[in-house]
């Protein structure tokens, strides 16, 4: 294994020994919660007067094995971080999400996705190993074989309710220096789904191979599937969104019947969205190209803005904005939904009819196959969000604002988790949730939930799954 300088075992192991000693000084009646300064959460969550767990020691890539292509990552450590220990040796996690600042751990006790996972899936299905420290305190090794793979498969989507992450060893995958795009335009949304679909099986789009998949609904009759092949091909020049240029308008073209086409740095395809957050960026005036003249280089990025959103919950400076023009306060509608790919067209229809907001983000996605010799009792093994397998399904990710309707907190969030459940959907829990308690435990795996936190928080040092994504406790 190659050890990336200053994040050793030496050093990774006095990174537990801190976590350990910062969980045995929170008093027994304390929640055990992590002091972390930066979040890619959009809950709000109550103030914790306890301590939280010193995790500093865990934000580095502890080794990388390009022989094995594996990688043994302490659960802190950034998809920037990974992604920059990895490239040298022309490796790659098997799906790196959106952006820079999101954590290995985080991703795999949340939710992650990215164009890799209509053939890759969810990151967790690509973690081999992984440590977590429980609710009771200890530290122990699961793995989907051990006598802790209950732990190993229900800890996906759990958010640190079951205990928290304290290494991964992953896969990795190789990949080359460049990505060559094709940006397809359709003014029907029931040719780009077909399309999709058998791009999904086929991995194909005209004869050529198709490595990276997604796609952005700008209106009912102009949206696009984009289609990355990996090249190693030097002589294509190249393009740079990291500065002036707006990664998500280079895909909008007029109809035509050749794709426009694109190549980028494999570095800058991963991190292709974190420099406008997708096209959040706009709401921040970073768009406007007088004030981009003007914005340093180095705030181009999603950790930056997630700083200035950070102001805004603590401020209301939107709601004092829009009250000062007379305009109602906004309801974040700031969410990502699966629903089975047959389903996408209707719900992405019945969300351009109700609700103000777009482009929308296209993703799709299934599980990776079971390994051969898997029992058939475990070929659905991720119960607190049950995807079929074998079945293909599209993350809609939309990220805005609505004016709020008076009465009623949530009332567009609310309605858009009762038609994505009516679409046999799920939502991620990263942001706000209304579910009432039997809603949320048909959706989210209730009983294998309470089975796992029975055995691995007795004493609910942790906060329960309900409490911590619809409370926002």
């Amino acid at each position: 294994m190659t050890a990336q300088t200053g994040t050793g075992p030496t050093a990774h192991d006095q990174g537990v020994a801190r976590l350990l000693e910062s969980y045995r000084a929170i008093p027994p009646e304390g929640t055990v919660r992590l002091a972390k300064k930066t979040s890619n959460l959009f809950r709000r969550r109550e103030r914790n007067p306890y301590p939280g767990l010193d995790t500093s020691g865990l934000s580095g890539v502890i080794s990388v094995d390009p022989v094995a292509r594996t990688a043994d990552v302490a659960g802190m450590c950034t998809y920037e971080d990974l992604v920059d220990a990895t490239l040298p040796h022309g490796l790659a996690p098997l799906v790196v999400p959106q952006l820079k600042t999101i954590t290995l751990g985080g991703a795999v006790t949340g939710l992650g996705i990215e164009s890799t996972s209509f053939r890759n899936g969810l990151p967790h299905e690509s973690v081999l190993e992984i440590d977590i420290l429980t609710g009771s305190g200890e530290i122990i090794t699961a793995t989907p074989t051990n006598e802790y793979a209950d732990l190993f498969y229900g800890f996906p989507n759990s958010y640190g309710t079951l205990g928290y992450s304290v290494r991964l060893w992953i896969e990795l995958e190789p990949v080359k220096p460049f990505v060559e795009l094709r940006h397809v335009r359709f003014t029907d949304l029931r040719t780009l789904m077909s399309t999709m679909t058998r791009i999904v099986d086929e991995k194909t789009y005209d004869g050529v191979p198709v490595d990276y998949l997604d796609g952005v609904v700008f209106t009912a009759d102009e949206s696009y599937l984009v289609l990355g092949r990996q090249t190693d091909d030097e002589t294509v020049p190249l393009s740079d969104y990291t500065g002036k240029h707006i990664y998500y308008r280079s895909i909008q073209h007029a109809p035509s019947s050749t794709p426009k086409t694109d190549r980028l740095t494999i570095h800058d395809y991963l991190w292709r969205w974190d420099t406008d957050w997708f096209w959040c960026s706009r709401a921040f005036g970073t768009q406007n190209p007088t004030v981009r003249r003007f914005w340093p280089r180095r705030w181009l990025r999603s950790s930056f803005y997630w700083k200035l959103i950070a102001l805004d919950h603590r401020y209301n400076i939107g709601d004092r904005l829009n009250a000062r023009k007379g305009l109602p306060p906004s309801e974040r509608v700031v969410q990502d939904i699966e629903v089975p790919i047959e389903k996408t067209v209707d719900f992405v229809e019945w969300f351009l009819a109700n609700v103000p907001i777009e482009p929308l983000w296209l993703c799709p996605l299934r599980l990776r196959d079971p390994a051969p010799g898997t029992p058939a009792d475990a070929a659905r093994p991720w119960p607190l969000y049950p995807l079929e397998p074998h079945r293909t399904y599209v993350n809609v990710g939309f990220w805005s604002a609505v004016p709020v309707t008076p009465g009623e907190p949530g009332y567009t969030n609310r309605l858009i988790e009762k038609q994505v459940a009516a679409l046999d959907g799920h939502k991620s829990l990263y942001s706000e949730s209304f579910y009432s308690p039997e809603e949320f435990a048909a959706l989210y795996g209730d009983e294998q939930y309470r089975k796992l936190k029975s055995t691995y928080d007795p004493k609910s040092r942790l906060l329960d799954l309900y409490s911590k994504a619809v409370k926002s406790q």
